[in-house]
């Protein structure tokens, strides 16, 4: 990974940290920053792989059709989107148990991100 596309993955890392912290300080405000947070870490996830331009499309396309890949990060792309769809219609009551889902998607985003090079 280039230097600029490592810069953007682990500022959306760090972003999307930050963003699951306001969430838990915050609880009235919950949703909106849980949103934020798999919204960065998606990205950072993006600019990890390539260009978001090339990768998004690629996403929103095997979520539309619900096609199965066996390519397990892709696979991990489309659930984030479709967790985002889901919370984006229905938000949550139950925060505590969604920020932990969060944490955890945010702790194996820092993995991809590390794997292809970033700091994590």
């Amino acid at each position: 990974m280039n230097r600029y596309r490592k810069g953007w993955a682990n500022r959306y890392l760090r972003e999307a940290r930050a963003e699951l912290i306001a969430a838990k300080k915050t609880p009235y405000m919950a949703a909106g920053f849980i949103i934020e947070a798999l919204t960065k870490a998606q990205a950072a996830i993006y600019y990890s792989l390539g260009d978001p331009a090339f990768i998004v499309p690629i996403v929103h396309e095997t979520f539309r059709t619900g096609q199965h890949v066996d390519e397990p990060i892709l696979n991990f792309l489309v659930a984030i989107e479709k967790t985002l769809q889901q919370l984006a219609q229905e938000p949550t009551t139950d925060n505590e148990k969604t920020m932990e889902q969060v944490n955890d998607i945010i702790e194996f985003t820092s993995e991809i991100v590390g794997l292809f090079g970033g700091e994590s």
